[in-house]
């Protein structure tokens, strides 16, 4: 994304649609300290004595993390989702869960990473570095269907390889923002155990959405098919980097012994980044003792601002494309549910090239669907992110979009410019 940063450097005084960012108005700087004298003080009450206490917080610490119980107990009392401490692995926040994930899980040239298209670039990037084969399942409407992925999985047995996971966010999607449905979730757990297939479930958006979420696939999960990823960059705060992996999954490690996915991906970590800082892990137990684990409680505003965010976007969508010009022009968007995005259908290329136009002459960034389908499309789309804006910002930028689509839509067509660029 060196595009958008360069562009955004730039462009300071232009509305950003570009980052899915956190709105820093939830941020509090004092709660920082609050959290971390919290856990602290529960490592004193469980008994810990000042220097064990000492140790903790200034020396390495275990590969797997010191927070993992109160994880697994944050991840039953809020999710449903019941599973022993040591199947958690303590990460650098969520990407680096990802790159153990596949690392741990792909081991010759036949494995095959599934993703749903349009799809996160950490988990496309996180796959090119390890050299790992990528097939995309694409997104309809409401999301992914669990017949084209079991089409997709036939495909790649047929042409000899192996299906190994696949990879998607089932709560408010990004880029998309969609959502799939409980029975949909139901299908894809059932097309994994036909298969022999494993699900890596990454959904850091559900308790900064408003209203009731659907069951996470974990919750749903009974033959250890899901490798859940979470995060809590949205829920308490990102610069703490700290995420998650739950990998229950028993596995034979290299002597051929039993052991825990887990466990493996504990040992590839120690390789990579030795441990996740302790100071960050402590903040974040510290959120989570004051929730007692609840973070989607204490997440209540956020999900509430969040939400009246994108009632505002979709609400100056509406007023400044009204009906006939969308039938017309061929402009269109989705109404996602939560999270932090949605995406815009144009009639003309959004690429780099209109993206310098816009900021330039408009005053407005957003992102380029075609950054998010690994396997080409979504030319003609952009992704908007509503989460970093006031109602004020998001009113402003969306009249200067709106600007810039009526001028981009006058222009005579041109060649296209190479999707994705230079980003």
């Amino acid at each position: 994304m060196n595009f958008l940063n360069e562009i955004t450097s730039r462009f300071p005084d232009a509305v950003s649609f570009a980052p899915g960012r956190p709105y820093e108005g939830l941020f509090d700087t004092e709660e920082i300290f609050g959290h971390v004298r919290r856990y602290l003080d529960q490592l004193t009450a469980d008994g810990a004595s000042a220097d064990t206490v000492r140790t903790a917080m200034y020396q390495y610490g275990p590969t797997a993390g010191i927070i993992r119980e109160l994880i697994a107990e944050s991840l039953r009392v809020d999710e449903g989702v019941d599973v022993p401490p040591e199947s958690i692995v303590v990460t650098v926040g969520a990407q680096e869960g990802m790159l153990l994930t596949l690392r741990a899980l792909f081991a010759g040239p036949r494995d095959v990473l599934l993703v749903a298209s349009p799809c996160y670039v950490g988990i496309t990037g996180a796959a090119r570095l390890l050299d790992l084969r990528i097939r995309t399942v694409e997104e309809r409407d409401a999301g992914i269907d669990p017949t084209d992925l079991e089409a997709a999985v036939r495909a790649e047995k047929a042409a000899g390889r192996r299906p190994r996971a696949f990879y998607l966010v089932p709560d408010h999607a990004n880029p998309s923002g969609s959502t799939i449905s409980r029975q949909a979730r139901a299908d894809l757990l059932e097309v994994a155990a036909r298969h022999d297939l494993l699900i890596i479930e990454d959904s850091p958006y559900r308790v900064v959405s408003p209203g009731t979420q659907q069951p996470t696939l974990k919750s749903l999960d009974r033959g250890r098919r899901v490798v859940h990823i979470g995060s809590y960059s949205k829920s308490v705060f990102p610069s703490a980097r700290i995420g998650f992996v739950v990998a229950d999954q028993q596995v034979l490690d290299a002597s051929g012994a039993h052991s825990l996915l887990a466990d493996e991906l504990a040992k590839i970590k120690s390789m990579v980044t030795v441990n996740t800082p302790a100071l960050s892990q402590a903040a974040v137990a510290g959120a989570l003792l004051a929730a007692d684990g609840r973070l989607s409680d204490v997440n209540s505003a956020a999900a509430e601002h969040y939400g009246e965010a994108l009632r505002v976007t979709l609400e100056q969508l509406e007023r400044h494309f009204p009906e006939d010009l969308r039938r017309t022009a061929g402009i269109s968007w989705n109404e996602p549910r939560g999270g932090f995005f949605l995406s815009v259908e144009v009639p003309f290329v959004a690429d780099n090239a209109a993206l310098l136009r816009s900021a330039q002459g408009h005053g407005v960034i957003w992102t380029p669907m075609s950054y998010f389908h690994p396997d080409g499309g979504g030319e003609r789309a952009m992704r908007l992110s509503f989460s970093y804006l006031s109602h004020k910002e998001i009113e402003e930028g969306i009249a200067r979009l709106a600007d810039f689509v009526r001028e981009e839509t006058a222009r005579p067509a041109g060649p296209p410019s190479v999707p994705g660029g230079t980003a």
